[in-house]
Formats: C-alpha cells, sequence, structure tokens
C-alpha cells in the first residue's frame, strides 16, 4: 500500500456522544454516592487535584496525556466532529492554556487517544471505528511537544496502520515510555486484544500491528506508567493494570475506576504516583486515583528494558500467533485481587445496587452506539 493520503472524503457526519449520554451523567453520579458512601472519602492528590475542563469547545475530550515540559498541563482532544485540534489543559485551574493546529495531515477521522513517547513527540490516534471493521486503515499522527503554550500551528507526521487479523474500533493507544513501541488496544464490549507496532513506524509504508495479548475488558483508553513497568487500561466501569516484563503483559490487579458520565480517558501523573481518569462531556471532570504500586525488581531479574524483548528492534515481527501462551488477559487473574472478602453487609446492598445502576448505563451506551452505526 502507499503511503498515507494528504487528501481523504470525510465519513458521513455522526451525532455527537455526549449528546445521546446526556441522561446518563446523574444515573451515573447516583452510581457513585451509592458506592463510596458518607463515611468512605474520595482519594485525595494534593499535588494532582481534580479539575473541570472549561473549554466550550471541548466537548468529548476522549484522551489524555501529562506533560513532561510543563508541570501540572494535560493534553486532550476531541474525538470526532472537531478538526486537527489538541488542547493545553491547566492540572489546577482547568483552563485552555493553547491551542495547537496540526498541519501536514489528512482531515482528521474519529481521534481517540494521545500518548508521549519518550522522544519528546505526542502520538494521536485516530484509530476510532464505531462501525467495528468499516475502516480498512487507520491513522497516527505524531508532532513535537510544543516548548511553549500558544496558540499555533505544528507540522505532524502521518502514519498508516493496518491490524493483523484486519480492521476494528479501538479508543486506547499507549506509547512505551522506555522502547517507543506502540500499543494499540481493541474495543469490545465482549473484550479485545492489544496490538503492537513496528519497532519503529514508517511514513510511507503502512504499519502493521500484530495481537500480542488478550484483553477482557472493553477498553476506552490506557497508558503506561512512567518507569515503563505497569500497564493500565480501563473502561467504562472498571479496569486492570498489568505487570509489563519484556513486552509480556500479565494482569496484576484492579484499578479504582471512577464513575464518570462516560469515561474515555486516562494517564498518569509524571511522578508516576497518580491515575487521572477523564470523560467526555461539556465541562467534564478529570479524577486522580492513587496509581498501583508495584514492587521493586528483584536484584536477580532480568535487567533488558520493561518495554521489549530481544526482538523489540525487529519491528514486531518476532510476535506470533503463539506469543499468547505466557500472556494473561484482564480478568483472568482478577478474581482473587483487591476485593475478595472485603465486603460488609451494608456494602454488599449498595453494590448490587450500584451493579443494577450500572447495568441500566451500559445499556444506554449500547442503545446509542447502536443508533449511531445506523446512521
Amino acid at each position: 500500500m502507499t503511503g498515507p493520503r494528504r487528501r481523504r472524503p470525510l465519513p458521513p457526519a455522526r451525532r455527537p456522544r455526549a449528546r445521546s449520554l446526556a441522561p446518563l451523567g446523574a444515573v451515573t453520579a447516583l452510581c457513585g454516592g451509592l458506592l463510596l458512601g458518607p463515611g468512605t472519602p474520595a482519594y485525595a492528590a494534593d499535588d494532582h487535584p481534580a479539575f473541570t475542563i472549561r473549554d466550550a469547545r471541548v466537548t468529548e475530550s476522549s484522551g489524555l496525556a501529562a506533560s513532561r515540559l510543563h508541570p501540572g498541563v494535560y493534553w486532550t482532544h476531541n474525538d470526532s466532529d472537531d478538526g486537527p485540534y489538541l488542547y493545553a489543559i491547566d492540572g489546577r485551574s482547568g483552563r485552555t492554556l493553547a491551542r495547537i493546529t496540526l498541519s501536514g495531515i489528512g482531515s482528521p477521522r474519529d481521534v481517540e487517544a494521545i500518548s508521549l513517547g519518550p522522544d519528546g513527540r505526542l502520538y494521536v490516534g485516530d484509530i476510532g471505528d464505531n462501525l467495528d471493521g468499516t475502516w480498512p486503515h487507520v491513522w497516527i499522527y505524531a508532532l513535537p511537544e510544543p516548548k511553549q503554550l500558544r496558540d499555533q500551528t505544528v507540522r505532524a507526521t502521518q502514519y498508516t496502520v493496518q491490524y493483523e487479523g484486519g480492521p476494528r474500533n479501538a479508543e486506547a493507544l499507549m506509547v512505551h515510555p522506555k522502547t517507543g513501541r506502540v500499543y494499540i488496544a481493541s474495543k469490545r464490549e465482549s473484550g479485545g486484544n492489544l496490538y503492537e507496532g513496528p519497532a519503529k513506524l514508517s511514513a510511507t509504508g503502512t504499519n502493521v500491528f500484530r495481537k500480542v495479548a488478550p484483553v477482557d475488558l472493553w477498553v476506552t483508553d490506557g497508558a503506561f506508567s512512567p518507569d515503563g513497568r505497569t500497564l493500565a487500561l480501563r473502561g467504562y466501569f472498571s479496569g486492570t493494570y498489568y505487570d509489563w516484563n519484556d513486552g509480556h503483559p500479565k494482569a496484576a490487579g484492579r484499578l479504582a475506576v471512577p464513575l464518570q458520565r462516560q469515561g474515555e480517558s486516562l494517564t498518569w501523573t509524571t511522578d508516576g504516583t497518580t491515575l487521572m481518569y477523564g470523560s467526555e462531556g461539556s465541562r467534564s471532570e478529570v479524577r486522580p486515583e492513587e496509581a498501583p504500586v508495584q514492587p521493586s525488581p528483584s536484584p536477580g531479574a532480568s535487567k533488558s528494558a520493561p518495554g521489549g524483548g530481544k526482538g523489540a528492534g525487529e519491528g514486531g515481527q518476532q510476535q506470533g500467533d503463539g506469543a499468547d501462551s505466557g500472556r494473561s488477559g484482564a480478568g483472568q487473574e482478577n478474581g482473587d485481587k483487591d476485593g475478595a472478602g472485603k465486603d460488609t453487609g451494608g456494602t454488599t446492598g449498595k453494590t448490587v445496587l450500584v451493579v443494577v445502576l450500572a447495568a441500566a448505563v451500559l445499556y444506554g451506551l449500547r442503545r446509542a452506539r447502536g443508533k449511531r452505526a445506523g446512521k
């Protein structure tokens, strides 16, 4: 296949998802209150407080990345019906400090994720496919993180992406902070897969992403820890974190995912102490939760980079169908993690009610997605 085209026809207009899901906000808020209860304080992060995105132009925040050049600043974007824009948001006031316009690319189709690589570039995933297999290829845009926070135009590089096994929907793109390798997690209600890109993306050819592990989660975003040893994946109501060793993910526990209107973004703070969870919707809130703590490596542990083993420089070709044998998908170990045996009688009743209400929210999400697919 030839390299990326500069101009592409736009798909049929789609109704913004946030509008169709507006009635569900009250339900998720009620769920959160019941689950926490009056005697259960939320996680408080003095260094990384919750904030509200105040920019009226940001109504479908679908990705989040903590800036390295500008402490306390987060990059975000709308997922569709916008333009080639990124927004720099102050993590305390919630105000927009800069809007970046990407040049050198075609018209974005369904931008779903953003991640910061070790090369100092922001990687933007135009990877959404709500019809699950409509687009024969998707795109990744990479641009240097701006050194100055002001409205400006920055030239980006466009990469064409295809998946082993054919097209699919995805909303999570993660760049490993040590190796720079790009990963994408597909999104399916019944569970998807984690896909690994080549060691180095090509701007002139097609980059084939190959399946490396199953994911038992309806993934809406993901992020690597700053040290590269942990991968976090979130869904609308739950999440899983993985030990990451030589490119092999192993489910290690559950994430404390806050209940949000339509939670579709996730990033680690640069100090690795906190996970920041974002949501779509006007004036959406970004909420902090304590990040999982991984034990220090034992003295005899492998010294190879946590993001990829011997094949890291071989463009990902070393990963075949048998690569899944030593990997665990989300949920395969979760039954023995984090919540087992901790329920009291009072909490159990609340949990049951939360499950029922969450099911109602999930039903609304399915109906909204079905209506979009039929348009």
